[in-house]
């Protein structure tokens, strides 16, 4: 017997009746929104005892390696499954052809290595991109007209994929959006027997204007400068181009998917969870921080309720992890 909601009708159903009381609405609650799901975004600098602040993103900052391990510490307290590590470096190790990205004594691999050394519960994913390498700023490397070559770009991306998950990263991010790289980035792990690092792959990664700040954070916003990513990164006007590329990306060994932004997306989070029904993971971006931290500051929305009902959005769409600035906070809130 198919259900027809037209067969209840008022009174004999009265859809307050549920909510009436605390209790109630607690049994009925469809989705949970808990510590598991928060993934902490990190930038990390050069130096020792170093913290700058990212006006753009109040109350987020750029620490150093130090500064970074005491951090942890109060993540792992808090109970937040795991981070996302961004570097910042200085214009001096930037290139064209963006070859910081894979030396091992870089300071992702370093970081990496510290941080799985003193927290080794704390799970540690890595940006695997080229964007804060570059002088020109793009995720890859270019030709003589600017245009971002693919395999070429991918080449770079294994070499940098493969250092990370050497120096101990758990999950690697491919956030470029190149064709391919997924499966070659696999196939090189498999051949050095890391076959239990995870890709989490960008797989929906939307040419989006709600990037500002975290340019501005990693320090790449002065190198890309009025150039764009609309050759590699998706249009927003486009939903089923976005199943295309989660399609391929799992097809070719990613074990988790990643639709950015968050919130503006949430149709293309909800299509990839209903239709593919695979580990789905969202980040809520730079720019949807900075507009509630606006709001919170100017006294507009409630930052406390607000930044819950953010996060139970994305979860409720698919979410089955989120990327957030406001994890630490979060993981505070739910405990109280």
């Amino acid at each position: 017997m198919v259900f027809n909601p037209g067969q209840r009708l008022f009174p004999a159903a009265r859809m307050r009746r549920m909510r009436a009381d605390d209790f109630s609405r607690r049994l009925m609650r469809e989705n949970h929104l808990s510590v598991d799901d928060l993934i902490y975004p990190v930038f990390v600098l050069d130096g020792e005892d170093r913290r700058e602040a990212v006006p753009s993103m109040p109350g987020v900052e750029r620490m150093s390696l130090d500064l970074l391990l005491k951090e942890a510490r109060e993540l792992v307290a808090l109970g937040i499954p795991a981070i996302a590590l961004f570097p910042v470096l200085s214009q001096d190790v930037k290139t064209e052809f963006a070859e910081e990205a894979y030396n091992a004594g870089g300071l992702v691999q370093r970081a990496v290595k510290a941080l799985k050394d003193q927290h080794p519960e704390l799970g540690i994913i890595t940006d695997v991109a080229l964007d804060p390498y570059t002088i020109h700023g793009q995720d890859g490397i270019i030709d003589e007209n600017g245009y971002v070559l693919n395999d070429r770009t991918v080449e770079t991306l294994v070499k940098q994929a493969l250092s990370h998950a050497e120096a101990g990263a758990d999950v690697v991010a491919p956030s470029d959006m190149m064709d391919g790289r997924i499966g070659q980035i696999r196939q090189v792990l498999e051949q050095e027997n890391l076959v239990n690092t995870r890709i989490l792959a960008y797989s929906a990664k939307y040419a989006s204007s709600y990037y500002g700040p975290f340019r501005d954070a990693v320090g790449s916003a002065s190198n890309l400068g009025k150039g764009n990513k609309f050759s590699y990164q998706m249009d927003p006007a486009n939903s089923d181009e976005a199943l295309h590329e989660v399609a391929l990306d799992l097809a070719e060994g990613a074990d988790m998917v990643m639709i950015k932004p968050g919130m503006p997306y949430l149709d293309i989070v909800h299509r990839v969870k209903n239709e593919l029904k695979v580990p789905t993971f969202v980040y809520q971006v730079s720019g949807e921080y900075a507009m509630h931290m606006a709001a919170f500051q100017n006294g507009w929305l409630s930052e406390e309720a607000v930044t819950l009902e953010s996060l139970m959005c994305i979860k409720r769409a698919g979410a089955d992890g989120i990327l957030t600035y406001f994890a630490k906070r979060a993981a505070i809130l739910l405990q109280d």
